[in-house]
């Protein structure tokens, strides 16, 4: 693929320019003229990279996905205790409602706008959510909890409300409040000698 002089190629361009637009307004507040417009490119490299609109929105998805484990992949490389782990995706949910203008969670705001059972935008989502969900069910395996089935479907309400939250409040506060309540719950939830830690 070919690259600018400052080294960015047409797809990147996309990407990035999609990102900063969707986060701030939506995915389909946003039309393709204005994408294009921010990345300078072509209508035909937006059509050659992606093929269409809803083909970018899943790439931008995948994409924020794949940094969202990255980066917890890299600071929970740091932790030791498995419940610190599961608490560190509230962590960086509250600095990313931040750093995104408290637009609620860009996972949800997605399902949203493409309620379609089997469209490509909600498996995008689909993925996201279990990847999130798989990573609480094996740290709480690791911290000695048999069956987390449970544990992570209540984990991944008090996550949901806590994103919903910032949105309406304008403020990190719910999801703090949010780990703080999932705190309380793996408090409860897992065995007595890991919880003695």
């Amino acid at each position: 693929m070919a690259t600018t002089k400052s080294g960015t190629s047409p797809a990147q361009r996309l990407l990035d320019a999609a990102s900063t637009l969707f986060v701030r307004e939506g995915i389909r507040a946003v039309g393709i003229e204005r994408i294009l417009s921010r990345a300078d490119v072509a209508r035909a490299s937006l059509y050659q990279t992606f093929g269409s609109k809803d083909a970018l929105v899943v790439a931008y998805l995948d994409g924020q996905d794949e940094s969202a484990r990255t980066r917890y992949t890299r600071e929970a490389a740091r932790l030791e205790d498995p419940r610190d782990r599961v608490l560190l995706t509230f962590d960086l949910a509250a600095k990313d409602a931040k750093r995104q203008g408290f637009r609620g969670c860009l996972y949800l705001n997605a399902l949203t706008e493409f309620p379609e059972a089997g469209h490509p935008v909600r498996l995008a989502v689909d993925r996201h959510r279990a990847r999130l969900a798989g990573t609480w069910a094996e740290e709480l395996t690791a911290a000695g909890l048999a069956d987390p089935g449970p544990t992570v479907a209540q984990l991944m309400l008090l996550y949901d409300g806590g994103l919903a939250g910032c949105k309406s409040a304008r403020s990190a506060e719910p999801v703090l409040q949010a780990r703080d309540m999932a705190a309380e719950l793996l408090e409860r939830a897992l065995p007595r000698a890991v919880a003695a830690n």
